[in-house]
């Protein structure tokens, strides 16, 4: 089995794994309208912060190949509403919004528009080239934390569907199983959208990692039978001062954790770290459609006209984080400065001491 891949650029277009069809169909798009590119992100097609921000990447591409004009000015402007589109699609990630912005610079940057097309098309393919690497950084520092025989409990979806290949906590976890460990997954189904069950099962079996379905109210039972070594989760983006916004559940998961004596980790990439928001509170929460929650695959399971709260994210205050881990290291409290130590080497390139 080759390497799942969630997004890819070939032949002048976008191919998603069509990730609403899993894990029944295999379905892959192909896109090459930025407009199309956009409504995938928006209904989950594509989905997991590094891979929105690689398919937002290739949507500036496909909007610059669109964008039939010698003019600079004229071509930026129109380049600009077209990076609009994209970043209004899911606002907690920000991930998203980093890509965007280097895409922007490198538009800039470019003395003509055909200039830019290239010079586009190549930062979008580093953007891809980068988060696979960091993923796999990412999964070798994370793996000295699992202890061999373990059982890591984990929530919503964290691998290559999630990333630009290979994943960020389920990258940890690949890592400590190509290290030799043994290790058991307990899998959260993640409701209301099932990208636990449907997502990170599906992985797990291609992998051929043990992992067992639970629902997202097994957890602290779990925990409480001993049957938990730690709680590994990935994050959509972290406030400087360590605070983690990841898929609604994952607060709670945090709470139970503590309650239990369990190391919580959380596994993401440095540009999910967003230095300019002092804490969690600044983290915009993405609220989802009701159908989401008052019907399973179409169906419904509540009374129509119920009022329905369906937040996508929540936010865990740091002070409940064992560790964070990116590819530039493992950062440990106080995060304000590991964070910042870990933000200012990646952007200096050089390697961070793992703590």
């Amino acid at each position: 089995m080759g390497e799942i891949q969630a997004v890819a650029w070939a032949d002048g277009a976008v191919r998603l794994l069509d990730q609403t069809r899993l894990p029944q169909e295999e379905r892959e798009l192909q896109i090459t309208d930025y407009r199309d590119l956009a409504a995938a992100i928006r209904d989950l097609r594509v989905r997991g912060a590094p891979a929105i921000g690689i398919a937002a990447a290739y949507g500036v591409v496909l909007a610059a190949r669109s964008i039939q004009t010698a003019d600079r000015e004229t071509f930026l402007a129109r380049l600009r509403e077209a990076t609009d589109v994209l970043a209004a699609t899911r606002p907690t990630a920000v991930n998203l919004f980093w890509a965007l912005r280097r895409m922007a610079a490198v538009a800039e940057a470019a003395p003509d528009p055909e200039a830019a097309r290239h010079a586009l098309l190549e930062e979008a393919l580093r953007i891809h080239r980068e988060d696979v690497a960091a993923n796999r950084a990412m999964g070798r520092h994370g793996a000295a934390l699992i202890p061999d025989g373990a059982t890591v409990l984990t929530h919503c979806n964290t691998g290559a569907l999630a990333t630009g290949g290979y994943g960020t906590a389920l990258g940890v976890v690949r890592a400590a199983v190509a290290a030799g460990k043994r290790v058991r997954v307990l899998v959260d189904e993640t409701r209301p959208l099932l990208q636990g069950a449907r997502l990170t099962a599906w992985e797990l079996q291609r992998e051929g990692i043990p992992a067992t379905l639970m629902v997202d109210g097994a957890a602290g039972s779990m925990m409480r039978r001993g049957l938990v070594a730690c709680v590994l989760v990935g994050a959509d983006r972290i406030a400087a001062n360590g605070d983690v916004a990841n898929k609604i559940g994952t607060y709670a998961l945090a709470v139970l954790a503590r309650e239990h004596g369990l190391p919580f980790y959380v596994a993401a990439p440095a540009s999910s770290v967003d230095l300019s928001l002092a804490s969690g509170d600044g983290i915009p929460i993405e609220e989802r459609r009701p159908e989401e929650v008052t019907h399973v695959a179409g169906v419904p399971v509540a009374p129509a006209g119920v009022d329905v709260a369906n937040p996508a994210f929540d936010v865990t205050p740091a002070a409940y984080v064992t560790a964070i881990i990116t590819e530039r290291g493992v950062a440990r409290p106080p995060y304000g400065a590991s964070l910042a130590a870990l933000c200012s080497a990646e952007a200096a390139g050089r390697p961070a001491a793992a703590g």
